[in-house]
């Protein structure tokens, strides 16, 4: 296995910025003890393919609710790769647990960007037998996954990124 990446935390003021987007009304002491928590992800055993991504904060979600949650992590990772981010296969079996945009793509670019390359994951309990999702604080939530990519031979891409979901075809 190559070792192509490191994942870190974002900064507080990164942090909590983007917690108060999401949670307002939040005590700055509260989201301190939240961001002195996170759990960097990591692999189960020697043969998972994803890194398991644990909830910051407790939550619970009813049938069609969703929740964007800030991770407090980024990743930086050699260029040629990316960081395809899923539900844990096991939320997804029991609740229908999915993610609103299917699949998380996370590039390499990503981690230089204004916002630090926070990854943030927007989720939604799309349970049809009326199942409520609840996780309690540093329960594994999701999987991220790295993978290799090629382009092609005439590509000259050469934008720089500033930002996240959209924005590299924001004008």
């Amino acid at each position: 296995m190559r070792r192509i990446a490191k994942f870190e935390k974002v900064s507080f003021g990164q942090f909590k910025k983007d917690w108060e987007d999401t949670f307002p009304g939040v005590t700055e002491d509260e989201i301190e003890r939240i961001y002195d928590g996170i759990q960097m992800p990591s692999r189960a055993t020697s043969g998972s393919a994803g890194y398991d991504f644990y909830t910051p904060a407790a939550f619970s979600l009813k049938p069609q609710e969703g929740i964007k949650i800030p991770t407090g992590i980024r990743a930086r990772m050699e260029e040629g790769w990316v960081l395809k981010i899923y539900p844990r296969s096991g939320l997804g079996f029991k609740f229908r647990l999915q993610l609103n945009n299917t699949v998380g793509i996370i590039d390499s670019d990503y981690y230089n960007s204004d916002n630090e390359g926070h990854i943030q994951v927007k989720m939604t309990n799309d349970s049809k037998e009326g199942k409520i999702v609840e996780l309690s604080a540093g329960t594994g939530f999701a999987q991220g996954i790295f993978l290799e990519y090629g382009i092609t031979e005439d590509d000259e891409a050469d934008a720089v990124r500033n930002g996240g979901f959209g924005s590299t075809t924001k004008k």
